[in-house]
């Protein structure tokens, strides 16, 4: 898309005028006829290409979902390929049919259709005579949203779009983390939890993955906070688990960490959620309010800045957290001499030190030393006043 405009083409079928047959991938000739009727794509692809390798097998599963729910779509493979080795290679592992190798009408489909990138894969109108605009690719909008995507044009991208947006506003736990198979998220020992359950609670939704060392920091810190807010607020938040994990043994790995609920595995409302909030990287934390609807405030931050204390996190609760620190800030010295450390101790903020003095876990205001690991809480400091030698202001 280019000035936010969508680019479209007049195709039909006639694209493929003085093409004799296709192919299977069992090499039997297929006649052209076979397709009319039918919603057809062209999938612009190559072996050598690593995206194309990628991509095909979500497409395979696609494809064989649509086909098994007797949805009339069929995929010509188009291939890029250098030789009519690598073609086979490529098209063996592909359920449609392809052009024939030898015809030069491959480039000319690229030429027509403008294809600079591969994979590209490009809608045709389903009835030959008529000319129909789609959107140049449908790759993107095939990932995303999987067999939904079907009939993969533009129309159906702007409804898909609006049922997103309805879901992240609509404040309908079991429409955003549920489907119609499952109304339930899951503990680490796989016990079924009713998504109703959640229903009046803050609710945490939690991005992350094992491969993700950032990820382990985080879920330590959430972990603090969740036990704490248990104990203290008992029944008034809850993580879920959004799994980034490459396999389910990566999920587990994730899970045996965390005391909290998940989304299963195998369940696509795993990436559904990913898109629906357009998260672009972990670990990433979003919160709920009371309503279902998602807050303004970043739950990270929020969680590793200021703990349990910013319960229940929205955006008010945080600035007022916020200022309450500045202000206790404003009433501590910005510098100590102090008997314990030959170094002058300076006021800073930290998310989490042990005092050197007590030997207790602090946040926030500590005096430190910049030179070695030694810090103080400013309790510590102050209620031993007699011993400081010199405070600069």
């Amino acid at each position: 898309m280019e000035g936010g405009e969508e680019v479209k083409k007049e195709v039909n079928m006639s694209q493929l005028a003085g093409v004799q047959f296709l192919l299977s991938n069992e090499g039997k000739e297929v006649p052209l006829s076979s397709i009319e009727g039918k919603t057809t794509c062209l999938f612009f692809s190559a072996h050598w290409c690593r995206p194309c390798r990628n991509f095909t097998p979500n497409l395979v599963q696609i494809y064989t979902a649509l086909r098994n729910t007797g949805k009339n779509i069929e995929i010509i493979f188009i291939s890029l390929d250098r030789d009519d080795a690598s073609f086979w290679d490529h098209f063996k592992g592909m359920p449609w049919l392809a052009l024939p190798f030898d015809t030069g009408l491959r480039q000319k489909l690229c030429a027509h259709f403008g294809i600079e990138h591969i994979p590209a894969l490009i809608p045709l109108s389903a009835t030959p005579s008529s000319g129909v605009g789609f959107e140049e690719d449908a790759v993107k909008l095939a990932d995303e949203y999987g067999e939904d995507a079907y009939p993969f044009s533009a129309q159906r991208r702007r409804e898909l779009e609006a049922m997103d947006d309805a879901r992240r506003k609509g404040g309908k736990l079991q429409e955003l983390l549920g489907c119609k198979e499952r109304d339930y998220v899951i503990s680490a020992d796989d016990i079924k939890i009713p998504i109703a359950d959640l229903t009046g609670k803050t609710v945490g939704l939690y991005f992350g993955a094992h491969w993700c060392p950032p990820c382990h920091v985080f879920t330590k810190q959430l972990k603090e906070v969740y036990n704490e807010l248990k104990i203290l607020k008992p029944g008034s938040f809850e993580v879920i688990f959004i799994s980034i994990d490459r396999n389910k043994g990566e999920f587990q790995a994730s899970m045996s960490s965390m005391p909290w609920l998940a989304i299963p595995y195998s369940d696509t409302a795993r990436q559904k959620l990913t898109r629906i909030f357009t998260v672009k990287g972990i670990p990433g934390l979003l919160i709920l309010g009371l309503d279902g609807k998602v807050l303004k405030t970043d739950g990270r931050t929020a969680i590793s800045t200021y703990g349990a204390t910013a319960f229940p996190f929205t955006e008010s609760r945080v600035s007022e957290v916020d200022e309450a620190l500045r202000k206790e800030g404003d009433k501590l010295p910005r510098q100590v001499n102090d008997p314990r450390h030959r170094h002058v101790l300076e006021l800073d903020m930290a998310k989490a030190y042990v005092c050197d003095e007590c030997q207790k876990k602090g946040r926030y205001w500590v005096f430190s030393c910049k030179q070695c690991n030694f810090d103080l809480h400013p309790s510590c400091v102050l209620e031993n006043k007699v011993d400081i030698i010199k405070i600069c202001i």
